[in-house]
């Protein structure tokens, strides 16, 4: 379960910008994640629930989470499409090889604290 990893990693980060800025608490997180990634909705929001009860300063904290879905730019006739994580052929001529737009990120947003 590689998303217990993801949660660990961002709260460090978010508890340490937190007790930086001085703040109390730390109301909400939001993070945008691409399709590619696989990370599992549930296994997410059960890590983030058990990770954030750990720490009185995210205790409560909500997860806010955006979906990027897969886009692809065709290297051979430079069409632009939408996909799933399995099908990467260009729809304009049927070509293979692509260059990945988006669909992998993971980022940290925002977060929304308490002082």
């Amino acid at each position: 379960m590689h998303e217990l990893g993801i949660v660990s990693g961002i709260l460090e980060t978010v508890t340490a910008a937190a007790r930086e800025a001085g703040a109390s608490r730390v109301v909400a997180v939001s993070l945008r994640i691409g399709d590619l990634r696989e990370v599992v909705p549930e296994s997410l929001d059960f890590a983030w629930e058990v990770l954030t009860e750990e720490d009185p300063i995210t205790c409560g904290c909500k997860l806010e989470v955006e979906e990027v879905h897969p886009r692809s730019r065709c290297l051979a006739c430079g069409e632009e499409f939408d996909h799933d994580r399995f099908h990467v052929r260009c729809p304009a001529c049927g070509g293979r090889d692509t260059h990945l737009l988006r669909g992998r990120e993971l980022d940290l947003v925002s977060m929304e604290v308490e002082s």
